[in-house]
């Protein structure tokens, strides 16, 4: 009786003593930023959808306070996580990735489609977005697979295996019409270049990004005309390159390969809705009722804020839905107009203080889970707030993703939560890292 007894208070005290070593450990500094986003977040919400009499900030049948009831749920969340062990996430990382493809399965064979997008599961009067919480058990994955003892990025094995990890996700929600979602998973590209991968594949990335622009702009033909003036002055003028002729060819098939086969894919992939907004976002066509409406109604709105802004609920266009998703994914705008370049300006640096943040506590991590997850998670949310703010100025497509902690939405602020606290509860016991 008396051994029960001691055992019961020594894992009593053992564990009060993990609660306190957790608690002094984790990064208060990254949970207040993450709580200044989704504040400042709500208040936008607020501002964008509701009326001119308010009843209450509790009112369900408004966006307003279905995003608070989104918030203290996500509080439940980021609390259940710090509670859980952290062994539990990398032990059960395979799991969670599993789980997840199952689902997104599921969604393909019984989702409801909505604005196009057969993405959602329909519970009542509640809906759900498999796709944002793949991102996160993706994220797990990969950092579980490259932290394995003698698995080592250098090999060909490993760079096919990572690939397939995040591919398999990305084309199940392609496969949903979810373009948007799927792109995101590019961003594990930073990740990877951490890890060991060449800079010269991002380089590479970026270079058919600019052929893909400049051949629906100009056409294959004078772009692969240009391609050839380049290879022949190269090979004419620089003398050292010209042991590298086969090389340099090659790279020149290739290219012209490449700039062939764009129109193809530009004609038989995408939509016919994705086609007119990246025509619209490079010049071919000027489209302001139509595909480019959203963003030329968001950059008025924004240029109207001016330096400070009309304050706080005074932002006729946004208020009027004279900005189609003032609240979700043009969130971004609802701040230009009511606090200005000030205000706006202010918003980017808190995103980019954030982000920064992540990248030194990714570095930190004493195990490589840890550092290869808090990546993922950076990359993530790096991707989500360049091309969501890119879109609302008019510097990227519209390929609908959301501003995170910010925009209108229980799935995407479940899912930043969720991937977010995984990293701060690992974090958090990085000292128990040998």
């Amino acid at each position: 009786m008396q051994l029960r007894k001691f055992n019961f208070t020594f894992a009593q005290t053992k564990s009060m003593r993990r609660g306190r070593h957790t608690s002094a450990n984790t990064d208060w500094i990254i949970i207040f930023l993450y709580a200044v986003l989704v504040f400042f977040g709500w208040l936008s919400i607020y501002s964008a959808s509701s009326g001119d009499e308010v009843i209450s900030i509790f009112d369900m049948s408004e966006r307003y306070g279905k995003q608070l009831l989104w918030i203290a749920l996500a509080a439940v969340l980021a609390i259940v996580i710090m509670i859980i062990d952290a062994k539990f996430f990398s032990q059960f990382a395979y799991g969670f990735y599993i789980g997840m493809i199952i689902i997104l399965i599921g969604v393909l064979l019984f989702g409801k489609t909505v604005a196009g997008s057969k993405s959602w599961f329909q519970i009542g009067s509640f809906a759900i977005q498999p796709a944002e919480f793949a991102k996160f058990a993706t994220s797990l994955a990969l950092a579980k697979y490259l932290s394995t003892l003698n698995v080592d990025f250098r090999q060909l094995k490993t760079r096919i295996f990572s690939m397939a990890i995040l591919a398999l996700p990305a084309i199940l929600i392609l496969l949903q019409n979810d373009t948007g979602s799927a792109l995101v998973y590019f961003s594990f590209a930073l990740v990877l270049f951490r890890e060991g991968m060449s800079g010269a594949i991002i380089i590479v990335g970026i270079v058919m990004a600019i052929l893909f622009i400049l051949t629906l702009l100009f056409g294959e033909i004078y772009i692969i005309s240009a391609l050839a003036v380049v290879f022949a002055l190269v090979w004419l003028l620089f003398k050292k390159y010209r042991k590298h002729f086969k090389l340099g060819f090659a790279m020149f098939v290739l290219a012209s390969s490449f700039v062939y086969s764009v129109n193809y894919g530009y004609q038989n992939v995408l939509a016919t809705h994705q086609k007119k907004r990246i025509n619209v976002l490079i010049g071919i066509e000027d489209d302001i009722h139509g595909a480019g409406y959203n963003v030329n109604q968001s950059k008025i709105a924004i240029g109207s804020g001016g330096l400070t802004g009309k304050g706080f609920r005074q932002g006729m266009l946004t208020r009027n839905n004279f900005v189609p998703e003032q609240d979700t994914d043009f969130i971004f705008c609802t701040v230009g107009e009511e606090w200005g370049f000030m205000g706006s300006a202010t918003l980017v640096l808190l995103y980019v203080a954030f982000l920064m943040r992540l990248v030194f506590l990714a570095e930190r991590q004493r195990s490589k889970f840890g550092r290869i997850y808090g990546y993922g998670v950076a990359s993530i949310l790096f991707f989500h707030f360049a091309v969501n703010i890119g879109m609302t100025i008019g510097l990227a497509p519209v390929i609908g993703i959301p501003l995170p902690f910010f925009s209108y939405g229980g799935s995407s602020l479940w899912a930043f939560t969720i991937l977010l606290f995984i990293f701060i509860k690992q974090d958090a016991n990085r000292l128990s890292v040998l």
